[in-house]
């Protein structure tokens, strides 16, 4: 006996995942960067305002009483007086800044 259905078997095999499409998560976009590092380097010459080192966290030093430079909010070092900029290496091996002043 030989069995033949009326109805023809149409077998299709649909994805189990869910295409990418434009979802915010599949971009490749790359996020804006934060260019952080030093700006002024050492002999250089700097305005009154001007950032010398943008960085996260006090990598850099500034010297108790110095008033040639001064911390952003961001530990961000600007300068508060026109003059050369100036590294130097004090205790632990920790770098500082400052500005020479041109007077």
């Amino acid at each position: 006996m030989v069995f033949v259905s009326i109805f023809p078997l149409d077998l299709q095999f649909f994805a189990q995942k869910k295409g990418g499409g434009s979802a915010s998560t599949n971009c490749n976009h790359d996020s804006r960067s934060q260019r952080r590092g030093v700006k002024k380097f050492g002999g250089e010459f700097v305005k009154e305002g001007e950032i010398i080192i943008r960085q996260l966290g006090s990598k850099f030093k500034i010297k108790k009483g110095d008033k040639s430079v001064f911390f952003g909010k961001d530990y961000t070092i600007h300068a508060r007086q026109k003059g050369l900029v100036e590294y130097y290496k004090g205790r632990d091996n920790r770098t500082f800044v400052k500005v020479q002043s041109l007077v």
